[in-house]
């Protein structure tokens, strides 16, 4: 079953590659690195077979369903038990392929977000670096509806925040000191929008 038809209704971004020149940061954005014919394909593919799941998180010293939905893939040979994880799927093995051309980098475990609507978001925050290390290397492939990425400096106020529009079958890395000194979110919004989707493919330290 295909969810949307018509997603030349999804923007695609201006090709091309940008390096932010700014401190204590490495990012780097790609428009159109996956192709408008596969990021239709991953888009309407993941929205249907993947396995959504609600969960908890802590606010304000309680706990709440976080405002999207998200699915956990690792690879089968970290010891850990975790019952919410799932082996890499094909599709998934071939976006980590292209991911880990470009970066040169291995990745192990994927975070699927899923942003139902313009309700759905996330706060600001810094990523948890138990299983990553304090200078995690994040590559993050969006597909469907163009969202807000932003940034801010966690000391420097006088850093203007950095906002960043993710469109469909677009990528950013944050690597280097990024998660060590800014925070980022993708806000809510009032606009009426379809769903998008984002992987962040990660390097968890494996359990002895």
């Amino acid at each position: 079953m295909i969810l949307f038809e018509d997603t030349e209704i999804f923007t695609s971004g201006n090709r091309g590659k940008k390096i932010f020149d700014l401190p204590d940061c490495d990012l780097i954005l790609i428009d159109q690195f996956i192709d408008k014919e596969a990021s239709d394909y991953y888009y309407n593919t993941l929205l249907e077979q993947t396995k959504w799941r609600e969960y908890e998180m802590e606010l304000f010293e309680k706990k709440v369903t976080a405002p999207r939905m998200v699915s956990w893939y690792e690879e089968p040979d970290n010891s850990e038990i975790n019952v919410t994880k799932q082996e890499f799927t094909p599709d998934l093995l071939d976006i980590r392929k292209k991911v880990e051309t470009e970066t040169a980098q291995h990745f192990n475990a994927v975070l699927l977000n899923l942003y139902r609507n313009g309700n759905d978001s996330v706060a600001w925050h810094s990523d948890h670096t138990d299983k990553t290390g304090i200078n995690p290397v994040i590559a993050s492939v969006s597909f469907g509806e163009t969202r807000l990425f932003r940034l801010r400096h966690k000391h420097r106020k006088d850093i203007p925040q950095v906002e960043i529009p993710l469109h469909h079958g677009s990528f950013l890395l944050m690597a280097g000191t990024t998660n060590s000194f800014w925070q980022h979110q993708v806000p809510k919004t009032a606009k009426t929008i379809l769903p998008r989707i984002n992987l962040t493919f990660r390097q968890v330290q494996k359990s002895l």
